[in-house]
């Protein structure tokens, strides 16, 4: 029994790992320049396909600060917060 509960929870404590892919060479291109329009460069470029947005963490901006930016589909950004 408490194998089995091992199990659930180390299966349940993986799957939101799981939301993440990484992203087309496509989105890619579309990304990167959604990220340097708003003046920022570089970072982990993802899809988090649970919520259906682009992730961009740890990308640097203008002015030199760390940012995690979200983008919508349409590759418009929804947030930017300091990371």
């Amino acid at each position: 029994m408490r194998l089995t509960i091992s199990a659930a929870i180390l299966v349940l404590s993986v799957l939101p790992a799981l939301a993440d892919r990484a992203v087309t060479e496509d989105e890619r291109a579309k990304l990167v320049a959604a990220v340097q329009a708003e003046g920022c460069s570089g970072g982990k470029l993802e899809m988090d396909e649970d919520d259906q947005q682009f992730e961009v963490d740890d990308a640097v901006c203008a002015d030199g600060k760390k940012y995690d930016l979200k983008f919508d589909m349409q590759m418009k950004l929804k947030r930017k917060n300091l990371d």
